[in-house]
């Protein structure tokens, strides 16, 4: 189990910007990583109300389960490594076999028995290191949509916004706000 504070900044990008920011980084990276995230909530939204998500990643045959909730800057995650075998129990709603995320979502009053799957969004990421950070870039497909995204993970929000910011001008990319690729998936799930 761990349990990290995340602080990312996401801009929303075109198609074409995207594209061109896969070329023009080549040399950082060896092609987009598949990744399939398999989200989770209640029939009465617990953990969307709390501005949290909870979901299953199989990146590349490796699973984790990741509860998200709120920090005062970022976001906090607790993660457990999960067998190919403990994921599908859990996607099947058989056991939960997170202990870590069991014990979070207890002190969140969110009751495991009254967890359902709410979908599955398909990521294609490259992500690398570039300007003391963790540059991502994701294209993103779910409930028949896609989308286009520009993430930087970092340790300290402050150098982090202006390095973001200063990127997003050199790359003539203007500002885009992005929600959560969770808040997208619950959205686009609304008008499906």
């Amino acid at each position: 189990m761990t349990k990290e504070l995340e602080i990312e900044f996401k801009n929303m990008l075109t198609k074409e910007e995207y594209t061109r920011l896969l070329k023009d980084f080549a040399a950082f990276h060896n092609g987009p990583v598949t990744q399939h995230n398999h989200y989770f909530d209640t029939d009465n939204f617990q953990l969307k109300t709390q501005h949290s998500a909870l979901r299953i990643r199989n990146k590349s045959g490796l699973f984790e389960c990741t509860l998200k909730t709120p920090a005062p800057v970022g976001h906090y995650e607790t993660t457990d490594k999960l067998t190919k075998e403990q994921a599908q129990r859990m996607l099947e709603l058989k056991i939960f076999e997170a202990a870590e995320v069991s014990d979070a979502l207890q002190k969140m009053d969110v009751s495991i028995a009254e967890l359902k799957t709410i979908g599955t969004l398909t990521t294609h990421r490259v992500e690398f290191n570039y300007l003391e950070g963790l540059l991502v870039i994701d294209h993103s497909e779910y409930n028949g949509q896609e989308d286009f995204e520009l993430e930087f993970e970092v340790a300290d929000a402050e150098t982090g916004q202006e390095r973001f910011f200063h990127f997003l001008q050199q790359q003539e990319i203007p500002e885009r706000p992005a929600n959560k690729k969770i808040a997208r998936f619950m959205d686009s799930a609304s008008v499906n």
